[in-house]
């Protein structure tokens, strides 16, 4: 298949776009490199070294002979995104160039705006070019299980079947988003939703739970191919920032009571779900929802586990509980449903000791590379 990956530098984009060439698709990367840039503001990095886009793409070539293409631009600019359309002809579009970061978003009212309409904005391009251009291609958007927020009811893959009043109808599950990115994401499922509706364009929204690991057996060919390692408080997530935290000797701070329960998934299993997703389309007019996690772990499940693994390696380590940044349910109940991937041929990579303990040891061999002042999260929600 020919496909088209928005936000192909970034966390997940790349190893999908590797996985997908190495499957033989066609690919190429549609990129503005902001990630590198927000880096750059806030004054953090990767853990381990990443190597610039062009040579990630080259270093591919040289070792694979496929090619990559690489549209650098910016989803603002529907120009670009026509143009880019218009020469590619895309069969599938995979979606993941947006701000990504919860964080990121609540530092205040200009990182609010700028990550609302650039995501929300963006996605809609997207839609107008495939409406314009390519209307029987399918849109695979990652969107998050954020959107759901933590309800006290099951949580079902996108829809839920209301009765009301003696009336049944089949209705977008509610949402309950706990930030301005995680908001951004509801618009974005809403607008695709209405374009199913009204012209017709088939669309899977994947709401994607917190992604662990960092390498994929395609990045681990090279050091040039490596994936981003972040575990800042912006952009990393509390299992790197426990890894990162336990290599420096830091105790693994965990916010409140440390009960916030959410969906994980390995990124390997991330990469998985794209292809299985192209491969089954939806149809036309539908917007399906597939939640990609694979299982469910308490942020204080994960600090026990990491500090459990981290002692085998001589990193001994404490647990302290700080206070929460953040506005949430610290303990809730969070019981989601996810099936429809695996019924289409998942077979989940589960977090394993070997797992934590390759983030571990990243971690610790590049330990000068942590900027220690980063680590913790900042943000204050309210």
């Amino acid at each position: 298949m020919r496909i088209l990956i928005l936000g192909g530098d970034g966390f997940c984009g790349w190893p999908t776009t590797l996985y997908l060439a190495e499957r033989g698709h066609e690919v190429a990367i549609v990129d503005n490199l902001a990630r590198r840039a927000w880096d750059v503001e806030l004054g953090a990095n990767s853990l381990v070294p990443i190597a610039p886009i062009h040579e990630r793409v080259a270093t591919w070539h040289d070792l694979t002979g496929q090619s990559i293409g690489l549209h650098l631009g910016d989803l603002q600019d529907y120009a670009f995104v026509a143009q880019v359309f218009s020469t590619f002809k895309p069969e599938a579009i995979v979606h993941y160039a947006e701000q990504r970061s919860a964080p990121y978003s609540m530092i205040d009212r200009q990182h609010a705006v700028f990550t609302q309409v650039n995501n929300v904005v963006g996605t809609l391009n997207v839609l107008y070019a495939m409406k314009d251009v390519v209307p029987d291609a399918h849109l695979i958007k990652l969107g998050t299980m954020g959107e759901y927020g933590t309800p006290n009811i099951d949580i079902e893959e996108g829809y839920i079947e209301i009765d009301h009043n003696g009336r049944k109808d089949t209705l977008p599950f509610p949402k309950l988003p706990g930030s301005f990115y995680h908001a951004s994401k509801v618009h974005d499922s809403t607008n695709m939703h209405l374009a199913g509706r009204i012209w017709g364009l088939r669309s899977t929204d994947l709401h994607q739970g917190v992604v662990y690991n960092v390498q994929s057996d395609e990045t681990n060919r090279d050091q040039r191919l490596w994936n981003r390692y972040d575990y800042d408080g912006v952009f990393g997530t509390a299992l790197n920032r426990f890894c990162s935290q336990a290599a420096l000797g830091h105790p693994l701070t965990v916010h409140g009571a440390g009960g916030q329960t959410r969906g994980f998934i390995d990124i390997r299993d991330t990469v998985r779900c794209i292809e299985l997703a192209a491969l089954n389309p939806a149809e036309r007019g539908e917007m399906r929802v597939y939640n990609q996690f694979t299982e469910q772990w308490s942020v204080q499940q994960l600090a026990d586990r990491v500090q459990t693994v981290a002692s085998t390696l001589g990193m001994e380590t404490t647990i302290d509980h700080v206070a929460n940044p953040r506005v949430e349910k610290e303990e809730h109940y969070y019981n989601a449903k996810h099936t429809r991937l695996v019924e289409l041929g998942l077979q989940p990579h589960l977090l394993t000791d070997d797992t934590i303990r390759d983030l571990l040891v990243a971690a610790r061999d590049y330990r000068d590379r942590i900027i220690t002042d980063q680590i913790a999260a900042k943000v204050q929600w309210k």
